[in-house]
């Protein structure tokens, strides 16, 4: 019983570990994700990465990075912890041992419980980033409408009002607590919706892909896999994942930066209808490429990072 404790304990703080060199890792191209998904005037993800560094510097690709490095963190850990305990409970229902090894309908039901599970957790953590990530984008003139409430009754045109980068929030804590204010508990798992829909089948695409390819890389059954094909199996189940997941990634980061002050997307399906009808099917893959891009790595380095770490807590 001690034993399996430890164990238990084992899977949370190396969650940690991989989810502290992830964010590390993936945060520059995810800057560059959420733009592309959530702000305008972005030709391409090229013509993004540059706008980014012409006028923010190298340090814009890192904006927002301090909440979920100490959150994002914790969040790899209550995942990782919950996926290995989940399939632990999963065969000790089933088999009547704890340490049988998990089939595929099992390793389904676990990733899927993870899934559902990660988004209380992940919703509003989401949500922090997204928004300390979008204020330095152009406040719209179209979202504020401001034509309308012109005290002089005069007629300006939509395209004639520009308002320069207007910084809502000083850090985290300010955004969290803004949120809270203006749009209380529920505003910070604004998403939350959009995010089951893609966490369930992605967390489903990240864990299985990972394990079969782990197995199909091992030299045999019995043998521990190599570092390298911890990294490789890591990097393309998180590929995998995030193209697939980037339909459901779109609404979630598109109604996450709608912020309090005057909505444009009513819920899921609004703003599904509204994406469509104005930007096309081509919007739900916006941001596709860089997924692809940004899983591997980011995914490559929490799996090796986990796998590794728990290698040497058990050992100790």
């Amino acid at each position: 019983m001690q034993s399996s404790k430890r164990f238990m304990l084992d899977d949370f703080l190396a969650g940690w570990i991989g989810g502290a060199s992830s964010v590390v890792v993936g945060h520059p191209l995810d800057t560059v994700k959420t733009r592309l998904q959530a702000g305008k005037g972005y030709k391409n993800t090229l013509h993004c990465i540059l706008t980014i560094y012409r006028k923010e510097t190298v340090m814009g690709f890192f904006k927002g990075m301090s909440f979920p490095l100490a959150s994002i963190t914790v969040y790899n850990s209550v995942v990782f912890g919950f996926f290995s305990n989940a399939q632990r409970l999963i065969s000790k229902y089933r088999y009547g041992d704890g340490r049988h090894p998990c089939g595929m309908l099992d390793l389904t039901v676990a990733s899927m419980l993870t899934g559902l599970v990660s988004v209380g957790l992940g919703a509003p953590v989401d949500l922090v980033k997204i928004r300390l990530q979008m204020q330095t984008q152009t406040v719209l003139a179209e979202n504020l409408q401001l034509a309308a409430n012109v005290s002089n009754g005069g007629n300006i045109p939509l395209h004639s009002v520009n308002i320069p980068n207007q910084r809502l929030y000083r850090g985290p804590l300010h955004c969290i607590s803004s949120i809270l204010q203006t749009e209380g508990l529920q505003g910070l798992y604004r998403g939350a919706g959009a995010m089951v829909l893609r966490d369930v089948p992605g967390y489903t695409l990240y864990f299985i892909p990972y394990t079969i390819l782990c197995n199909l890389l091992k030299p045999d059954a019995t043998s521990a896999p190599h570092p390298f094909s911890i990294w490789l199996a890591g990097g393309l189940a998180g590929s995998i994942s995030w193209i697939t997941a980037t339909p459901a990634d779109v609404v979630k980061s598109r109604m996450q930066a709608d912020a309090q002050l005057q909505r444009k997307y009513k819920g899921i399906v609004h703003c599904i209808i509204h994406s469509y009808k104005t930007e096309g099917t081509q919007v739900f893959f916006r941001g596709t490429s860089v997924n692809a891009i940004r899983g591997f790595p980011m995914s490559a380095t929490m799996f090796l990072s986990y796998e590794l770490s728990l290698q040497f807590f058990r050992s100790l």
